[in-house]
């Protein structure tokens, strides 16, 4: 478990990466994302994705036809994201602290995606996050959204994401609660401790 102190800070999350402990990265796509991909529910549009790692779940959006930008903090991922390019589904990288994204961003968005990102910072930002979110999306944008670790622990980065929180201050803050549930194709390690919440920006 890594300390606190400098988690505002990209060099706090450029030393995880160089020291090979981002355990966070599954080495391709998210399986319930590939679903939902799959599935057809979504129609293609410009989506955000947030905390992007090496682009994984952006680069699979992109093959689907999604128009993505990708935003990441720390420059050792952002370098990986770029070597991992593939020139038929382009994405827009962003190395970039989420909370001083232009604001020529703002309502911009069909789509946000959101995977452990609300883990990661500081919990204390979360409401700022909350609204960020609802900055950059249109009405009626869609915020999706894979929660984890919804099981109670101390410590963090990964910080503790209780789903009641959450809903609440995304409803608080005008979404709509479209659909949730426990994926049953999550990885092995993060069997029970996600859950995928789809939300709707009001008008």
């Amino acid at each position: 478990m890594t300390t606190q102190l400098d988690i505002n800070k990209p060099e706090f999350w450029e030393e995880i990466y160089q020291g090979g402990r981002a355990g966070w990265d599954l080495g391709g796509p998210t399986p319930a994302f590939v679903r939902l991909l799959e599935s057809g529910e979504f129609a293609p549009g410009r989506m955000l994705v947030t905390c992007a790692g090496r682009g994984h779940d952006a680069r699979e959006f992109a093959r689907h036809g999604f128009q993505v930008d990708a935003v990441e903090f720390a420059a050792d991922p952002v370098r990986d994201m770029r070597a991992l390019a593939d020139p038929r589904a382009p994405v827009r990288v962003f190395q970039s602290d989420l909370f001083t994204l232009p604001h020529d961003l703002d309502g911009q968005y069909d789509y946000v995606l959101e995977y452990t990102c609300y883990c990661a910072i500081n919990p204390k930002r979360r409401a700022e996050y909350a609204d960020l979110i609802a900055r950059l999306l249109k009405p009626r944008g869609v915020l999706i959204a894979l929660i984890f670790p919804t099981t109670e622990h101390t410590g963090g980065p990964p910080f503790y994401a209780p789903i009641p929180e959450v809903l609440g201050l995304f409803q608080k803050g005008g979404f709509q609660l479209m659909q949730r549930e426990t994926p049953v194709d999550s990885v092995p390690q993060r069997k029970g401790s996600e859950e995928l919440l789809i939300f709707q920006k009001s008008q």
